[in-house]
């Protein structure tokens, strides 16, 4: 179990690299605890599934910043507390990631301790939503 003390809070290359071992962990035990790999969410009316992308896109992104792996590693409640943010919006042409996606949709959420969140779901052709990316909102 990991415990909030134990995640650095430095932007050392050092407390990076352990952020992402802290994302990494904390998505494989998510993924035990969540064999179908997905959680519905209310605004959507609709499943958000969470991908080797995924965790790919947090481990390079939230592991950055203390406060997005404090956001990161409460992927349930995000992914279910979430609401959208206008409608979707164009992926990013030059992001060989977001090529996967027809759009992509910005939803936020407020968590305790961290305060706005953002979630990036890339949306599939076949109108499947896959949770992208985690980073706290920096007001």
């Amino acid at each position: 179990m990991i415990r909030i003390s134990d995640i650095p809070k430095g932007n050392s290359r050092d407390d990076i690299k352990a952020r992402e071992k802290v994302i990494d962990t904390v998505f494989r035990e998510w993924h035990k605890e969540h064999p179908s790999g997905k959680v519905y969410n209310a605004d959507l009316k609709d499943y958000i599934k969470v991908i080797h992308i995924s965790l790919v896109e947090a481990i390079e992104h939230s592991a950055k910043s203390y406060l997005s792996t404090l956001a990161a590693i409460q992927i349930d409640v995000v992914l279910r507390s979430a609401v959208c943010v206008g409608k979707p919006g164009p992926i990013k042409q030059n992001d060989a990631n977001q090529r996967k996606f027809i759009k992509m949709q910005v939803m936020k959420c407020k968590l305790v301790g961290i305060g706005k969140v953002k979630l990036t779901v890339g949306i599939r052709k076949s109108k499947e939503k896959i949770q992208y990316c985690i980073t706290a909102i920096r007001t």
